[in-house]
């Protein structure tokens, strides 16, 4: 579950499900905005269309590009606030022997899951029934180390420093699809406090799934619901978000978008050994991950939907459609993800914030095999932009910089599309 979208840091470092990659790639989109030409130039070969039709053209041709480095599928959604909503799917040809791919397709969000997450606990918030200054002890008694400092808060901004659990050998097996054992909250938060804590709560910033399998057992412990139920009568239904639910095995309600990572002997060698061989159908040395259970995720990363299903959501929570005021500027109040760039990358409660050349944005982003999903919008919720690309690994261990470039150069350009300006110049 990482975060390619906002600073990288693999949704769980290596696993994280994917809030890695959206915050990954938000560094990586401050990184890279020197690439940016001047909207004359950017617009310069399509001096005949509107504006906005030059940008759909070019994030056209990106998302084809991306493919050609190698994506097995693309969909992508930008809503600019001002019309229309730009639908893109592309996706190589040799996937269309499992399906055609289509916009409104199901896939798994990965670390995105933390910001329902968040916005659950925020409700209850609003509701009186926790306070992000409880200290976890409090709900999971004798379950987290130093559990009487670490806050509520400290878990949804990831400031408690618990080791990841998706780091830990045991995961490996569910990670790689070979292990359908079912992963409660509680049982994903015993695997990561069986290790030492990386520092002092409060005291750091570090990325851990962890820090979620905590909330998402203090949430079934507060409401004495379970997640399915919490998502799905607080968020789902009264936003109605017909494709968006909790997964707690592999099965899809609805038609899906299939997920694919290198098969091991194509597998690049920077990608560990142990996680190197995936289960499922293999083909065009790919094999097909989409079968495979996402409940090892939990509360950090289980989240099924479709780009305009959490278009809604994202629009409903920035809005405050979700939450009242008070909570909503909580949500916000962000910590710095590096302390070396002060005016760099912010994580509130799970989301995070970034600036750009053509704005500032919000969000978060997911990785999980097969799924490498980047879900933004702007402060107030009128715009956004969801980004899904079919394979994971390549973004969580650096393995493929051909890929990653072309991914770069399409996120980038998705988001000044999101606010309405000029894409950046491709620099290929």
């Amino acid at each position: 579950m990482p975060r390619n979208l906002l600073p990288h840091d693999r949704a769980v470092r290596r696993r994280r499900p994917r809030v890695a990659a959206a915050l990954a790639l938000a560094a990586s989109l401050v990184a890279n905005s020197v690439a940016l030409a001047s909207p004359a130039a950017a617009t310069q070969s399509s001096a005949s269309q509107t504006g906005d039709e030059a940008r759909s053209a070019q994030l056209r041709r990106l998302a084809r590009e991306l493919v050609a480095a190698g994506a097995p599928g693309v969909i992508a959604r930008i809503d600019d606030g001002d019309g229309r909503p730009v639908e893109i799917v592309e996706q190589a040809s040799w996937t269309r022997r499992d399906h055609l791919l289509k916009a409104g397709d199901e896939v798994r969000m990965g670390s995105n899951t933390k910001t329902m997450m968040a916005t659950l606990v925020l409700q209850l918030v609003a509701e009186g029934r926790v306070a992000l200054s409880d200290p976890v002890e409090k709900w999971l008694p004798g379950r987290v180390p130093n559990g009487r400092t670490i806050t509520l808060r400290m878990l949804l901004n990831h400031t408690a420093g618990l080791f990841d659990y998706t780091e830990d050998p045991a995961l490996r097996p569910s990670i790689l699809g070979r292990d359908r054992r079912r992963w409660t909250p509680e049982k994903l938060l015993a695997v990561g406090v069986k290790h030492d804590p990386l520092f002092a709560p409060g005291t750091k910033w570090s990325y851990s799934n962890t820090n979620y399998a905590a909330i998402g057992a203090v949430l079934e412990r507060v409401t004495g619901t379970s997640l399915v139920n919490l998502v799905r009568d607080r968020i789902a239904r009264p936003l109605g978000l017909r494709h968006t639910y909790y997964a707690t095995d592999s099965t899809w309600r609805g038609p899906y978008a299939r997920g694919y990572e290198p098969d091991a002997a194509h597998m690049p060698p920077t990608v560990p050994a142990g996680l190197r061989n995936f289960a499922g159908t293999r083909h065009d040395g790919h094999v097909d991950v989409s079968g495979n259970d996402p409940g090892w995720g939990g509360p950090a990363g289980a989240m099924v939907s479709t780009a305009q299903d959490w278009a809604r959501f994202s629009t409903a929570l920035m809005s405050g459609k979700l939450l009242p005021a008070a909570q909503l500027a909580q949500l916000r109040a962000t910590v710095p993800v590096d302390p070396r760039e002060p005016d760099g990358a912010g994580y509130g409660l799970g989301v995070q914030t970034s600036a750009t050349p053509c704005g500032t944005f919000w969000g978060h982003d997911g990785g999980i095999p097969g799924y490498l999903t980047t879900n933004v919008t702007d402060r107030a919720g009128g715009r956004t932009a969801t980004l899904i690309v079919l394979a994971e690994s390549w973004a969580e261990y650096g393995s493929d910089p051909k890929l990653a470039k072309a991914a770069q150069a399409f996120q980038l350009a998705a988001i000044c599309a999101m606010f309405g300006k000029a894409a950046p110049a491709h620099t290929g």
